[in-house]
């Protein structure tokens, strides 16, 4: 039996259920199905090319020859049409997304763009661009690496480009600036943004309102220094993050200038102009403290929020975004969009997958619409 063979098979076909399927427990299966989900529910394709070129060494080498091995085969063809099924989702969220953008803010709103196929089929996992300069580790804070930042701007610097402030997730115990949304940052960089990437402090040492201070001095720190690297000083401030950092994002957004979050630096402008999420817990995360709820934020002025989250992610269930979705879109009179993406689990901004392309041409199309809308009052 072709035992090698056998093993490929199987992983592909466990690859599919992980990624077909939300899958919360017990632990052991769950951190395992997570893993496999993170990279492969993104990039199925990477999972198929494997397979078929295991079928094809297996027939080469004459490995095929039992009933045994023909069972293996047939359970390849099976998953290679599920990872067939996974992509086809991914692909999905193109419309989904420009429904999602047409309905909160007005028909026209979502372009069409043909998916980068080169980039996402072939180079998924280098993020890089050639025409785009990182600056790394620029301090905004007394914190050491945790209060350090990087710049992504176009190596030509032209003037007058937009910011967006990303923060990274990790459940506010771990992470880091430079592992989520790359993809995003990249393109929107090499358009002519200016893009910052942040740390900030982490549980046990800290806790809130230390991670909402820190996000705050990265707002006023790239209202003072950005127009160094292509922005003006009066340039629109977007802020975005994932998981965790989309939790941040939000109450960053809904308590501009908030001089209790703004110890030391009452004065400085922290208000933004919209502000994205992505898979985020969007809820409180303290009992004891009402103020890390978004929901208990929300408040009539608030900036345009797109909130983008999967409906299968195994962390947060759908009901927990759009609770905020509900409370902003009761009170506020800005426009919040919100996309639910199909098949989409947890951290899918990490490669460039046709779902995540998909979106980051959403936020494209969701910022060109606020620029506009604020150069029009």
């Amino acid at each position: 039996m072709a035992v090698g063979y056998l093993v490929t098979v199987v992983l592909a076909a466990l690859i599919v259920v992980f990624c077909m399927l939300s899958i919360r427990g017990p632990k052991p299966l769950f951190y395992f199905s997570y893993r496999l989900g993170l990279v492969f529910n993104e990039i199925p394709h990477v999972a198929l090319y494997g397979l078929v070129v295991a079928t094809a060494l297996a027939f080469a080498e004459g490995d095929i020859a039992t009933a045994a091995d023909w069972a293996a085969v047939g359970l390849g063809a099976v998953s290679a049409v599920g990872l067939l099924v996974v992509a086809r989702r991914g692909i999905r969220t193109a419309p989904v997304v420009g429904r999602a953008l047409d309905e909160a803010l007005g028909a026209g709103t979502a372009t069409r763009r043909r998916p980068p196929l080169a980039r996402i089929l072939l180079r998924p996992f280098l993020r890089r661009r050639g025409d785009v300069l990182r600056v790394r580790n620029l301090s905004y804070g007394d914190a050491g690496t945790r209060n350090l930042l990087d710049v992504y701007h176009h190596r030509s610097r032209p003037e007058g480009g937009p910011i967006l402030i990303h923060f990274h997730g990790g459940h506010y115990d771990q992470g880091r600036k430079d592992t989520q949304s790359l993809p995003l940052l990249y393109r929107l960089a090499s358009k002519g943004w200016i893009c910052i990437s942040a740390n900030y402090r982490l549980q046990p040492a800290f806790s809130h309102p230390d991670h909402l201070i820190d996000a705050k001095k990265v707002i006023a720190w790239a209202r003072e220094h950005a127009h160094e690297y292509g922005a003006y000083p009066t340039a629109e401030v977007f802020v975005s993050g994932s998981s965790a950092g989309a939790h941040l994002t939000a109450q960053a957004a809904l308590t501009a200038n908030e001089p209790a979050y703004q110890p030391g630096f009452e004065d400085a402008d922290t208000s933004v102009t919209a502000a994205i999420a992505l898979n985020g817990f969007l809820g409180a995360t303290s009992d004891s403290d009402p103020a890390t709820d978004p929901v208990q934020l929300v408040r009539a002025d608030a900036p345009p929020f797109l909130i983008a989250h999967g409906d299968l992610d195994e962390l947060v269930p759908t009901d927990n975004p759009k609770a905020l979705v509900t409370a902003l879109r009761s009170v506020s009179t800005s426009p919040v969009v919100y996309a639910e993406l199909p098949g989409g689990h947890h951290a899918f901004d990490l490669f460039h997958s046709f779902r995540f392309e998909a979106l980051i041409d959403g936020i494209e199309d969701f910022a060109t619409w606020v620029r506009a809308r604020k150069q029009a009052l």
